[in-house]
């Protein structure tokens, strides 16, 4: 089992960047595809960014250029680096971790991961 912890989020203005952590503890991420989704007040929440244990990653189309997705497997640490910001982007922002043993697969779907953080607020405004 694996426990996420987010961190990283706040308020920034709109064109301005923020960095996301996703940290690690009870088993190293190298041993899972994890994924970044993100939910605004009222709306379902949605996917963000994956990246496979591999390395392999994918995007939505809402932020494809802006944001990337890494992972540090010696930290225990995925990243989501958000540049160019949008006030829609503007949304809790929740990590997950499957323990899929096929290493390239990328997980798009919420249903399909294991395990969840907490969530960090990322407000961008206008």
């Amino acid at each position: 089992q694996v426990q996420l912890v987010e961190s990283g989020g706040g308020l920034v203005q709109a064109g301005g960047s923020l960095r996301l952590s996703c940290a690690a503890s009870g088993r190293t991420v190298s041993s899972y595809a994890m994924g970044w989704f993100r939910q605004a007040p009222g709306k379902e929440r949605e996917f963000v960014a994956a990246i496979s244990r591999s390395g392999g990653y994918i995007y939505a189309d809402s932020v494809k250029g802006r944001f990337t997705i890494s992972r540090d497997n010696a930290k225990n640490t995925v990243y989501l680096q958000m540049n160019s910001l949008k006030p829609e982007d503007t949304a809790v922002y929740y990590c997950a971790a499957d323990p899929i043993r096929n290493s390239i697969a990328v997980i798009t779907t919420t249903r399909d991961y294991d395990y969840w953080g907490q969530g960090t607020q990322v407000t961008v405004s206008s």
